[in-house]
């Protein structure tokens, strides 16, 4: 019994120090960048800060990864792809081909609306960097009331009895008072209340299908 159980220690032995001590393989750079910060000794640089992203590790490579992908969204023409065979003639222009920008989406939801998100999609449409939104009616709704009274910033811990208590709403770590969700109610009725009135009255029997 203890010669089996002393060989059998000596082969757990022997397995731990095979994994332990097993020489490693050689990781191709390409693939696996090395991990290196940004150098704050050279100064505050947001580009540079952002580049090295990718190289930090954690979420910070995942920030990295997506700012290449958007940079890559952004640089891409028709021009770096072969022409397929069913191109028509425009299509096989080159100038043309050249002026062929990639389409962007971008789609949010509500809560980021909420939050200070919302100046930075602002920007972006602003300046023509997306083509075309994906959202929800709370996402339109939350930006209207954003036009209409701010936002605060409070804690993810807050009780929500005890904010209901107080006439406040929690979304995440922010606090939207019910007085905000009134004043969206004061000024869109009157609103949906002329578009009723338009449609029965200026439309005649149109029905709703004709809204669509």
């Amino acid at each position: 019994m203890g010669d089996a159980t002393g060989e059998g220690d000596r082969e757990t032995l022997e397995a731990v120090r095979s994994v332990v001590f097993k020489p490693s393989e050689t990781l191709d750079e390409k693939r696996f960048p090395r991990i290196s910060g940004y150098d704050f000794n050279r100064g505050v640089d947001l580009m540079g800060l952002l580049h090295s992203m990718a190289t930090t590790g954690f979420q910070a490579s995942n920030l990295g990864d997506a700012i290449d992908v958007v940079n890559q969204m952004l640089d891409w023409r028709l021009s770096h792809e072969e022409p397929r065979e069913d191109c028509d003639t425009e299509e096989l222009n080159p100038a043309f081909r050249q002026t062929v920008k990639c389409k962007i989406f971008l789609g949010f939801t509500s809560n980021l609306i909420s939050s200070g998100i919302r100046e930075t999609i602002r920007f972006l449409v602003e300046h023509r960097m997306v083509d075309v939104l994906v959202t929800t009616a709370g996402g339109i709704e939350e930006d209207l009331i954003k036009c209409l009274a701010p936002t605060y910033k409070g804690d993810f811990s807050l009780p929500g009895a005890h904010l209901r208590s107080k006439g406040l709403n929690r979304i995440g770590n922010l606090l939207v008072p019910n007085d905000n969700y009134c004043k969206f109610e004061d000024w869109i009725m009157p609103i949906f209340d002329q578009m009723l009135l338009e449609q029965s009255t200026e439309s005649g029997s149109m029905h709703l299908s004709g809204w669509y």
